[in-house]
């Protein structure tokens, strides 16, 4: 095999490779926490030398950068895609809460590692995109439960800003405990959830 095609082929697996070396990053940080996390944890849990790691990362924190910007990314594209969709108030919830289920399905330990990690990583110039990202998403929830409020669809004593609490924290920690391929799909989990959140669970007389 010539120099020129080896390269090539090694051109092609480097990103698989990268990719699936972010993914052992993420699950090692959901689980150890970033500060208790090293390289070579990483690296022991990739089955590789730590050395070898740095040939795709220069440092574990490009690896955090990576995972989290990917799975905001991602996430953005989905949220703006639904409020760009002109849906009543109801149906942005909905779609906005059924985005953030398949989020969790997509990049389950990345979820987890912005819930834990998030309030102090905004503390470093390079992560400065995660208080934006949060300001991003405050605004859209709260701009949703506001607009449902004034038109009439949510209850006018509603405290939207508990209410947003409410929803984000309850979505959101559904990543310590889902599992990608269990018994329900994201979407079931997300009409279960909608079911309670918007019309309750007493039964009704």
């Amino acid at each position: 095999m010539s120099a020129t095609k080896k390269k090539n082929q090694a051109n092609v697996a480097a990103p698989e490779r990268r990719r699936e070396l972010l993914d052992t990053a993420a699950e090692v940080f959901a689980a150890q926490g970033y500060n208790a996390t090293t390289v070579r944890k990483i690296a022991d849990a990739a089955g590789m030398l730590a050395g070898s790691l740095y040939y795709h990362f220069d440092s574990k924190e490009s690896m955090l950068d990576e995972i989290l910007s990917t799975f905001l990314t991602e996430l953005w594209e989905g949220y703006d895609t639904v409020l760009a969709a002109g849906l009543g108030p109801r149906e942005t919830i909905e779609a906005l809460v059924t985005e953030s289920f398949r989020e969790i399905d997509r990049h389950r330990a990345a979820v987890a590692i912005y819930q834990k990690e998030s309030r102090h990583l905004t503390d470093l110039p390079r992560f400065q995109y995660l208080a934006d990202s949060q300001r991003r998403f405050e605004k859209a929830w709260l701009g949703t439960l506001e607009r449902g409020v004034g038109d009439g669809v949510f209850r006018a004593d509603l405290d939207v800003r508990l209410t947003y609490r409410f929803v984000r924290d309850t979505v959101w920690v559904a990543a310590s405990w889902y599992r990608p391929g269990g018994r329900h799909s994201p979407e079931e989990i997300a009409r279960q959830y909608l079911s309670m959140v918007l019309d309750g669970i007493a039964v009704r007389l």
